[in-house]
């Protein structure tokens, strides 16, 4: 019985620190994971679209795109119309890889603003990924738009526009 004894003690203290060093890969592989997610964070905001990016992008139907949630707005006006009247306007609905997204059961509204002109309109689906709607307005390099998008049981989404400003260099976007 008196020989077991020194055997217990070293296997205690054997357990003792394995247990330590299982203690301490746990805090290094704590420290590791924190890291990672802190780096994750912080690469993923590298690939937010924002739009000084998204304004440098070719877009799929000539318009000026816009991100708002999960969604890409590109606002279609007519390009050349130096006098205000009634023109058609249309937006397309894709996700941040290009796929179209369904319009159905979508409804929104847009307002322009040009100088102290304003003018608004509803917009409403018309085929794929498209809403359709005209309103009055020029083709001018001070016209903004505001938009509001309401996807088909979502919430709202809300984009900005200036479709008409100075913009150089645009590229072709791929993911």
């Amino acid at each position: 019985m008196l020989s077991v004894l020194p055997r217990f003690s070293q296997f205690k203290a054997t357990l003792k620190l394995a247990m330590l060093a299982m203690q301490a890969k746990q805090v290094k592989y704590t420290k590791h994971l924190i890291l990672l997610g802190v780096l994750s964070l912080a690469s993923s905001q590298g690939f937010a679209h924002d739009d000084t990016f998204l304004d440098h992008q070719k877009s799929a139907h000539g318009g000026q795109v816009r991100m708002a949630g999960i969604y890409h707005f590109e606002l279609v006006l007519v390009k050349n119309s130096p006098e205000a009247k009634e023109n058609p306007i249309e937006v397309y609905v894709t996700d941040h890889a290009g796929n179209k997204i369904s319009t159905t059961g979508a409804s929104g509204n847009l307002t322009l603003l040009s100088g102290k002109v304003k003018s608004s309109a509803i917009l409403s689906a018309d085929g794929d990924n498209r809403l359709k709607t005209s309103a009055k307005y020029a083709s001018s390099a001070d016209l903004k738009a505001v938009l509001a998008i309401t996807m088909a049981g979502a919430k709202v989404e809300q984009a900005h526009f200036t479709p008409f400003a100075s913009k150089e260099g645009a590229t072709e976007h791929k993911h």
